[in-house]
């Protein structure tokens, strides 16, 4: 299966415009494409009284979401990473703080109040922002933090105050955020997540070299299978929701190949966290340059939103489906 380091997002359903259920039968969403790695079997399962194992991702995390009952900051969240493993919290010493494609790993995009999975065995969920160890690259005084209320992904303060939640292991699935990074001190890095206040480390599957590769107006990502239209066609056009979707499908019909909307863990593939403006990794060969861009996957919080990227930062938001406001960057799975 070509796109294995990509989740499936957790939309089973179709929705219109004005958030209403529908047939998915050609509709181009993200519950009729149904692309992406989902589990078969029961996703959750109990190594011990404390400690949950992703069967998904290979990860595993603190059954309790909320191992302290306040929020922190971004440098008092490592500090307590450390005495976590100074005293071998549930038997381990390799807790760390979540990068952001780990901790978004996590987020099952047709729920809320928590975007996590039906039926997670987690307990003390906090319905706010959680940290990551993923520095913004706009401004190394940045950090990435995903919401669990909704699922959506954006950048905060590190000086501000918000929750962690630790995990251990090693991931074979998902790959790693960038390709170098801003550190806690705003050195420059081949390594993207910050660990302690003195070491980085990027977990994750490395990327292949040369990532992508260009074909007259097609470009194939050789660590997802996935293939992009290089741009331009759409870049240009602010579209609603569901002009999105029927251009997508025009194009499709045009040109005989399968071009849709991506979904939004396709779109979030592309983000090379260590880069901004775009949030791309540095040698690609896309003419991309809108900030802004749709993906097919509707928001589990208010179903008349649909999940939107922005390339410009790499953050994971929302748009109100009926308004022309974001873009249109057509995918194919080979």
């Amino acid at each position: 299966m070509a796109n294995v380091k990509i989740l499936h997002t957790g939309m089973t359903e179709c929705f219109d415009s004005q958030g209403s259920i529908i047939d998915c039968r050609n509709s181009g969403q993200d519950a009729a494409v149904g692309t992406g790695l989902f589990c078969s079997g029961p996703r959750f399962n109990s190594v011990s009284a404390e400690l949950i194992k992703d069967s998904l991702t290979g990860l595993l995390w603190s059954k309790d979401c909320s191992l302290v009952e306040y929020p922190l900051t971004w440098e008092d969240s490592f500090a307590l990473i450390e005495e976590l493993n100074r005293e071998e919290r549930f038997d381990r010493s390799d807790w760390r703080l979540p990068n952001r494609r780990e901790m978004r790993s996590l987020i099952d995009h047709s729920q809320k109040n928590p975007a996590l999975p039906i039926a997670n065995p987690f307990v003390n969920i906090n319905l706010g922002w959680y940290w990551t160890s993923t520095t913004a690259a706009r401004n190394a005084a940045y950090a990435w933090y995903v919401h669990l209320e909704g699922g959506r992904m954006f950048y905060g303060k590190k000086t501000d105050y918000y929750w962690i939640w630790p995990v251990a292991g090693k991931s074979s699935v998902l790959p790693q955020t960038g390709g170098q990074s801003l550190t806690k001190e705003g050195k420059s890095s081949r390594l993207s997540d910050l660990v302690s206040c003195n070491n980085t480390i990027d977990f994750g599957v490395p990327w292949p070299q040369p990532r992508f590769h260009l074909k007259q107006d097609e470009v194939f990502d050789s660590l997802t299978g996935l293939i992009w239209q290089v741009g331009d066609i759409f870049d240009r056009q602010l579209l609603s929701w569901q002009e999105g979707l029927e251009a997508a499908r025009s194009l499709a019909e045009r040109s005989g190949k399968p071009w849709r909307m991506p979904t939004i863990n396709e779109l979030e593939s592309l983000v090379d966290a260590s880069e901004c403006d775009p949030a791309l990794p540095l040698e690609h060969p896309f003419l991309i340059r809108q900030q802004g861009y749709w993906s097919s996957t509707t928001s589990g919080f208010e179903n008349d939103w649909a999940y939107v990227l922005y390339m410009d930062k790499g953050a994971v938001g929302v748009g109100f489906k009926k308004t022309r406001e974001f873009h249109l960057w057509p995918v194919m799975s080979p």
